[in-house]
């Protein structure tokens, strides 16, 4: 578990997704924080996107370079995560690419 730090929207953390159900994103891997920094401050809890490498594109995928590796953040797999998964703190995402993510959400859960 990483310190208890702030942890703010559009930081990237290494987090322990698993266990795991059906086709769930698996796996120990990078994910953006996307709840907003009031909910985060005041939560033990935190929504994450996970980033993946895979290429093939899907409608909601949001392409991204992370660490110098292209892949796509994933809203359609959105995780609410205790602080306890959190393990590592890679960065953070460059801002064009949240704010692309957080327009992908407003799109998915528009009336």
């Amino acid at each position: 578990m990483v310190s208890p730090s702030p942890v703010s929207r559009g930081d990237v953390f290494l987090v322990a997704l698993n266990p795991t159900r059906g086709q769930e994103i698996q796996k120990t891997r990078p994910c953006v924080v996307v709840s907003p920094d009031e909910l985060n401050a005041h939560m033990g809890t935190f929504i994450v996107a996970p980033l993946t490498t895979g290429s093939r594109s899907y409608p909601f995928r949001v392409p991204c370079c992370f660490e110098g590796k292209q892949g796509h953040v994933v809203p359609d797999q959105l995780r609410t995560v205790d602080r306890e998964r959190l393990v590592k703190h890679l960065g953070v995402l460059p801002e064009l690419t949240l704010f692309e993510v957080l327009e992908v959400l407003q799109d998915m859960f528009a009336v």
